[in-house]
């Protein structure tokens, strides 16, 4: 199928201004080139009924936070919540990056969305963000009368190496290492630090995600290969995902994870979880913070935002 006419777009402008592959650039200028396409590539942020920057308590000091609440949402109802973990290969991104899908979710499930500033490898590798993803959930599900949510609705959600993260936390809280969770909302998600499928193959230049570029992020976040095979890096490599969370997941067609992203969605099904799996043939990897280009991308969130809100509704 071919590419999305919107992504196209947004790959011509990226030649056109001349940004070299993310893999050439050393962590700080990849994080401050991806910043500097923020305003271009997103489209305005929605308003929101309250948003707050706090803290929670960390394993290597407090972690940022940001909490949003939907528009229309009573000031003290207790909302269901979404713990959101951003996506940038464990390395780039922060609650700026993706502070518009947070704001759109919150508003599309008519929610609480709180966003997680978790620590960046390469200066903090493997598992650093997991630890920090922990303890957000312990807090957010410990605080849950503070902060005004449901403690008997929180799900977990991310895109790319967020979607890892959430992956990881669902099985965490299926053995009881974690609070309990309902839901797991997994947007192009890493599985499977190996980076051994075909789509590593088919998907070598031209696009933002390459696996050269896929390759960087791994050997930043996990520079011990031995542990790539660990499921809280590897969640495709648990030996049985029996008793999980409810899942949605959605893949791009033209995204070097794509395969293990698929491949997972059938797992969760062949082990009884049930689980939504929408292909988004036509997209490239990260097209849900390119909205000003790439109108599927409101779409998108906006389709995975109220499987959410079906959920918790008891659909």
């Amino acid at each position: 199928m071919p590419l999305d006419p919107g992504a196209v777009a947004v790959l011509n402008l990226i030649k056109e201004l001349g940004r070299p592959p993310l893999h050439t650039l050393t962590p700080e200028e990849a994080r401050e080139a991806t910043a500097k396409s923020r305003t271009v590539l997103m489209p305005e942020p929605e308003e929101v009924a309250e948003v707050e920057d706090l803290t929670c308590p960390g394993p290597r000091g407090p972690i940022r936070l940001r909490r949003y609440r939907g528009a229309g949402t009573g000031t003290e109802e207790a909302l269901p919540c979404l713990l959101y973990l951003h996506g940038g290969g464990w390395v780039i991104g922060d609650l700026d990056s993706h502070d518009q899908p947070c704001r759109l979710l919150a508003n599309a499930a008519r929610c609480c969305v709180i966003a997680v500033d978790y620590r960046m490898a390469p200066e903090h590798v493997y598992p650093a963000a997991v630890e920090d993803c922990v303890a957000a959930l312990r807090f957010v599900a410990g605080q849950a009368g503070r902060l005004r949510i449901d403690p008997g609705r929180i799900a977990v959600g991310g895109d790319s190496a967020g979607g890892n993260l959430a992956a990881v936390l669902a099985i965490m809280a299926r053995d009881g290492d974690v609070p309990k969770i309902g839901f797991q909302m997994l947007l192009y998600p890493a599985t499977d630090m190996a980076g051994e499928r075909p789509a590593y193959q088919r998907f070598t230049e031209g696009l933002i995600l390459t696996d050269k570029t896929m390759r960087w992020f791994i050997n930043h976040y996990t520079p011990d290969p031995a542990r790539r095979v660990e499921w809280q890096a590897s969640p495709l490599r648990v030996p049985s995902l029996q008793g999980v969370a409810t899942a949605y997941v959605m893949t791009a067609g033209y995204d070097p994870l794509v395969d293990e992203g698929i491949e997972y969605a059938r797992r969760l099904e062949a082990d009884g979880v049930r689980v939504t799996h929408v292909h988004m043939a036509d997209q490239l990897h990260a097209f849900l913070t390119m909205g000003q280009f790439i109108p599927a991308s409101d779409l998108a969130l906006r389709q995975a935002a109220l499987s959410l809100a079906h959920h918790w509704a008891g659909g």
